[in-house]
């Protein structure tokens, strides 16, 4: 069962993590170099000829695309979050790869190239700055986005240069958007939807906005003893109300959802009044105008905040991503796809950002969804099965077959 292979595989990848529960790796990073010749092998084996591009992907093209014919881009991100999952992200890579190489060894030849991508940074969680790979295929590459740092000082470019990377030839890696038909990304659902519905699979209708903001906030340390409570420039407790205001705002905001996801103090000392807090806030909408409100709130409950407390707070915007829809001509193929696996199609929205946030940038997008249990992500505990797998691949085999007539693009041949 090609659903168990894949299966396999991803079991294989996620040796690659740092010690510790469920899988840590991180862009750039020893397992990021560790899973890199797993992937290419893939690749190898689907026919496809491999290659780490400038942004630390690593990119898989079969020979009509080497060769300049229109290409469909599939893939996601081998990175994870600290102590993630499995699935997340690399399900997106290992399945387009097998299917591939299944198509190849059934004598089916699309009429159209094929470039597989595992993306280097989707998740953010190293540098703070995200999609960078994506960003390099679309065109949107922010040279700027090289100069942020790692928890050790380490930046975006002084990594990829110890990667093997030029960082300097990100901008060469553009796609040209007349030469590229869509991108498509299989992914874990991240939520409960399709479980609950029991549904093995589903069609992503749009993706979601994001933005994040690094909040600075600096007190005055003193002996947590002999200082009068009144007295007290307390960082830590001002990084509380400012938590609270997150939480209020997202709570009574229909359609966003916010977390304030890392939190770092100084001194971190039990009997020290904390002088400095830097903390993240991360907001998600679909809708930009409901994001922009919303961080209008919270941003503007601050100064009253460091008043109140007798401190002072900065906040930059780190990044931000608007929510994308997937393209029709995408989603009917896969609900058709779908519906020759004798399932019912259905639609849903995702609330996880993706690759496709860039990718938008150059061209059509689309994602089909698989059920994962409990709706469980970013954990250790995440979880797909081989059958659910195997109906994604092969609703995935079908759609590739209709692509070529969709864009009307002739010459598939079948042995």
């Amino acid at each position: 069962m090609l659903g168990q292979l894949i299966f396999d595989r991803l079991e294989e990848a996620a040796i690659h993590s740092q010690p510790g529960p469920g899988v840590t790796r991180l862009f750039l990073s020893d397992e990021h170099r560790a899973v890199t010749p797993l992937i290419r092998d893939w690749m190898t084996r689907a026919g496809l000829v491999s290659e780490i591009d400038a942004a630390g992907n690593i990119v898989g093209r079969d020979q009509k695309a080497l060769d300049g014919a229109p290409t469909l881009i599939m893939g996601s991100h081998q990175d994870t979050v600290v102590s993630g999952g499995k699935y997340d992200g690399m399900l997106g890579v290992a399945l387009p790869i097998a299917v591939i190489e299944q198509l190849n060894k059934s004598g089916i030849d699309l009429p159209f190239g094929i470039e597989i991508v595992a993306f280097g940074d989707e998740e953010g969680t190293r540098f703070q700055s995200t999609l960078v790979g994506s960003r390099a295929l679309a065109g949107k590459h922010d040279p700027k986005s090289l100069e942020a740092t790692d928890d050790k000082g380490i930046s975006v470019a002084d990594a990829l240069r110890a990667f093997g990377c030029r960082p300097e030839d990100i901008a060469g890696l553009k796609r040209d958007k007349a030469n590229v038909l869509g991108f498509i990304e299989t992914h874990i659902e991240q939520g409960p939807v399709l479980e609950k519905r029991d549904l093995p699979v589903g069609v992503v209708t749009a993706l979601t906005g994001i933005e994040r903001h690094r909040i600075r906030i600096q007190g005055k340390a003193s002996h947590a003893g002999t200082t009068p409570m009144n007295d007290r420039h307390d960082a830590l407790v001002a990084a509380a109300d400012v938590i609270h205001q997150v939480e209020g705002i997202c709570s009574m905001t229909d359609g966003m959802v916010g977390v304030v996801g890392k939190i770092e103090v100084s001194p971190n000392a039990v009997n020290v009044i904390p002088d400095h807090v830097d903390l993240t806030i991360e907001l998600r909408a679909p809708k930009r105008i409901v994001r922009v409100n919303g961080r209008g709130q919270i941003l503007s409950a601050l100064p009253n905040i460091a008043t109140n407390r007798r401190v002072e707070i900065s906040a930059d915007l780190t990044y931000e991503a608007e929510g994308v829809p997937c393209a029709n001509w995408i989603m009917d193929g896969l609900g058709q796809a779908i519906g020759e696996q004798g399932i019912k199609p259905f639609r849903l929205f995702s609330g996880a950002g993706h690759d496709g946030l860039a990718m938008h940038d150059l061209c059509d997008i689309g994602m089909l969804f698989v059920r994962c249990r409990d709706g469980l992500s970013h954990h250790p505990d995440e979880a797909v099965t081989p059958e659910d797998i195997n109906v994604a691949a092969r609703v995935l085999i079908d759609f590739l077959q209709m692509v070529g007539p969709i864009k009307g693009i002739s010459g598939t041949e079948t042995a």
